[in-house]
């Protein structure tokens, strides 16, 4: 059962080429452990939280939708972006923003790197129309203000611009926000999409689904909503 859109709220939108707007009700966005995410970040985790079959075809979904040359905002990053290897997509600008300075340190793909926690400031600290693709990898399920987040990423990109939001079946329950734990897997892009929704700037999303050819040997599944900044 999809638990999340009767309970979203529309907003008229005087644009009908636009997709429609929703206001998000607070209780989707509570947690387990409400303590300030500093605290639980503030040890490096230098660990794989997805398996090398869904590390792989997030590379693929980057070769799909990131041009060469492409100035990238790898956002809520860490130790590796996933990203293909330079010699097949070479990248202009990869900016990681991410919770912890030793993880971002320790990426050797990002140019450029910013410490900060967007469930507290979801301003992003980069001028309008700065980037060609932004990445979130495994992390929109922590997102507390996914409507913020996702508006200011459609400010820092550029028109047509490209957002690659990946997720598999893997969380830190006492983290990820309530709605993202009660809505079924299958359901979740569903869910991003109305985050996209509330955001605005976007068109409507596409989803690609890879899963496991032989999920009974195990493997991560992973799922990328796409969406082209208006």
């Amino acid at each position: 059962m999809n638990t999340f859109a009767p309970d979203a709220t529309p907003n008229p939108d005087p644009n009908p080429d636009l997709p429609e707007l929703v206001t998000l009700p607070e209780a989707w966005f509570e947690r387990v452990d409400p303590e300030p995410d500093a605290r639980f970040y503030q040890s490096p985790r230098l660990v794989q939280h997805i398996d090398d079959g869904a590390i792989a075809a997030v590379g693929d979904a980057v070769r799909r939708h990131v041009a060469a040359g492409a100035d990238l905002l790898d956002l809520m990053s860490s130790w590796v972006s996933h990203l293909p290897p330079a010699s097949e997509v070479p990248l202009g600008r990869v900016a990681g923003l991410g919770m912890n300075a030793d993880e971002l340190a320790a990426n050797p793909r990002l140019t450029e790197r910013a410490v900060q926690d967007l469930n507290v400031n979801p301003r992003l600290p980069y001028p309008d129309g700065d980037f060609d693709a932004v990445l979130i990898t495994v992390s929109i399920q922590y997102l507390t203000r996914p409507d913020q987040t996702l508006r200011e990423v459609a400010r820092v990109l550029r028109p047509g611009g490209v957002l690659l939001v990946s997720f598999s079946n893997r969380m830190f329950p006492t983290k990820a926000v309530r709605v993202w734990q009660e809505t079924a897997e299958d359901n979740r892009p569903g869910l991003v999409a109305t985050y996209l929704r509330a955001a605005g700037g976007f068109a409507e999303p596409t989803v690609e689904v890879i899963r496991p050819r032989q999920r009974w040997f195990g493997g991560d599944p992973l799922w990328t909503v796409v969406a082209r900044r208006l």
